[in-house]
Order: C-alpha cells, then structure tokens, then sequence
C-alpha cells in the first residue's frame, strides 16, 4: 500500500535525513587506507545512538537475506556491489566503496548511498561512480507531479545505456516512510509514461547502481553481500526524496 505523507509529516521526516548526510559525511572523512569496516560499523553506530535514533539494518531480515543483517550500516567493497557486510577488512589504497545507510528518528527514516574512492583513484571507478551520480540528479529532477514512477526509471536506465553500462533491475528504489522499504518500487530502468503517477506527499528512495562489467549478480557465502559475477567494480547513489507541488525536496541532503 503506497502511503502519501502531508506536509506535517515530510518536515517531521527532516531529522532522520539529516542524520543519515552527517553519518555518511563522518564515514567518508573516516574511511582512509587502513581503516578497517568494522570501525566505520562501530562509528556509524555510535552516532546513531548519540543522536537517539535507531538502526533500520540491525534487525533487518528480508527473504533474500540469510539472516538478520546484524550490522547498522552496508560497506560493499569493488566487485560487492550492494548489501556489503561489514567485516574485518583494512581499506586498501584504490579501493572503490560504497556506503549504504538508513536510520529511524522519531519514527521516521532516512536512507542514502554514497560511493567513493578510498586513496589512489582509477578514472574509471571515477566515472563509473560520476555515472551513478548523475543519474541520481536526473532522476530527482523528473520527480514531479504529472510525471510517473516509470519517467524516473527511464531516466535512470537511459543515463546509464548511454555510459555503456548494462542495468541490473533485481533491486532498486523504494517507497519510505514509518519503514525503510516500502512501496512503490522504483527500478532503475523502464519505460517512460508507465506506473503509478506521481503525487505530492509521495516519500521515496532512488538508488541509481551500476557494476562496470556486467548486470549479473551473485550472493557471498555470508549471505547477503553481492557481487557482480565478471569481478568488475559497482557504484551506488541514493537520496531519500519528498514530491511536492513544485521541486522536489532532498531529505537526505541536510
């Protein structure tokens, strides 16, 4: 059931935002060659209990998931490209990762994605990620009354044909709200003018990912993070954002 949020209720969603950009802008200033991913868990973690908010990736365990993720935050590391377990592994120079994180305030959540290069970057991790980026904005911009669920689509997957790169349409975005995942699924290609139309009060996440190689994925042995199956590197963007009766409004950007 697709829930549409009154103007009260998206300002009431702002802290969850802003608390999920300072995690990520910590995280990324903390993530240098030889840090390792349980210290940016642990951090993250500790700021989250600091600001009294709670975790929407501890406890989590949806059916593609083996278990209960037991982690508050998604670390995926050159070819994981999504989900990425933390783990006891020291960054590495050149290294591309992706962060991914949600969190509940006051009953409302928050979620995004940022990917960067930790030391020495290659051009092509940069433009692949460039790529993501990109398509995030674009996505964002058509987020308007009077378009559809399948212009954002649309947008997605043609910024990233255009870049050479192939869509994977397994997971995508999602509706937000008193939950991480709801509905609407927004996927990152389709077809424009289709799907259910777009409202003001409608709170989704767009979460443009991209692998450099291929659109196939496989499971790690720890159950939950993905690979892409060639070996290649992925990127990942993603913003929590409102529609309203003129632009859009970015939660998640602070």
């Amino acid at each position: 059931m697709i829930e549409l949020k009154t103007p009260e209720e998206i300002e009431a969603m702002r802290p969850a935002g802003r608390l999920v950009k300072s995690v990520l802008d910590a995280l990324v200033d903390a993530a240098e060659v030889g840090t390792n991913l349980l210290q940016l868990d642990a951090l993250a973690h500790d700021m989250i209990r600091r600001a009294g908010g709670t975790s929407c990736y501890i406890d989590y365990h949806p059916s593609f998931g083996a278990m209960p993720f037991g982690k508050v935050l998604c670390t995926s590391v050159n070819d994981a490209v999504l989900h990425g377990l933390p783990h006891d592994y020291r960054l590495r120079d050149g290294d591309l990762l992706s962060l991914d994180f949600a969190v509940e305030v006051d009953g409302w959540v928050g979620d995004a994605a940022r990917s960067f290069v930790v030391g020495t970057p290659d051009p092509q991790d940069l433009r692949l990620i460039d790529t993501t980026e990109r398509a995030l904005a674009a996505a964002i911009d058509i987020a308007r009354p009077g378009k559809k669920i399948g212009d954002i689509s649309a947008a997605i997957g043609a910024l990233a044909r255009d870049e050479g790169y192939t869509v994977n349409s397994q997971f995508g975005g999602h509706g937000v709200g008193r939950t991480m995942h709801g509905e609407p699924h927004v996927a990152n290609d389709g077809r424009p003018g289709r799907g259910i139309p777009l409202r003001p009060g409608l709170v989704i996440a767009i979460e443009p990912w991209f692998m450099a190689g291929t659109d196939e994925i496989l499971t790690d042995p720890d159950g939950w993070t993905l690979r892409s199956t060639d070996g290649s590197r992925g990127a990942h963007s993603e913003h929590t954002i409102a529609i309203t009766d003129g632009d859009p409004i970015v939660l998640t950007a602070g």
